[in-house]
């Protein structure tokens, strides 16, 4: 089964720059909303950010506002994380999830299912 699939992670100087990528279905980018999360070892997992079928973004945690944004590229199907300034504490495994269910806005960060496999984000020196 294909919903969402994730790429893009890995291995990041601190203040460096890394974009990830979820490529899902047109079905899913026009009816659903699509977040990023995150999960640290050790943490707990975290919305980070979602882009709504309407086209405006939410950012879900300070800590990334201002260097992460959410876009989209309808003709990939593909929603991208571009990721800037990354720190050390920005390591995790990334995941993208849809929307629980159709919807033109972004839901809270429980509100999602149907994730990815996830990918690895690495920032060290």
């Amino acid at each position: 089964q294909f919903e969402l699939k994730e790429s893009g992670g890995g291995l990041v100087q601190p203040g460096g720059s890394l974009t990830l990528s979820c490529t899902t279905s047109k079905s899913t980018l026009d009816h659903y909303a699509i977040g990023w999360f995150r999960q640290a070892p050790g943490k707990e997992r975290e919305g980070v950010s979602c882009l709504a079928v309407s086209g405006v973004p939410t950012t879900y945690i300070d800590s990334v506002k201002g260097r992460f944004t959410i876009s989209k590229d309808n003709l990939k199907n593909t929603v991208y994380l571009q990721m800037n300034s990354l720190k050390t504490d920005d390591t995790a495994v990334y995941y993208c999830a849809k929307s629980l269910r159709t919807m033109l806005g972004c839901p809270l960060p429980r509100e999602f299912g149907a994730w990815g496999q996830g990918t690895q984000v690495t920032v060290s020196s």
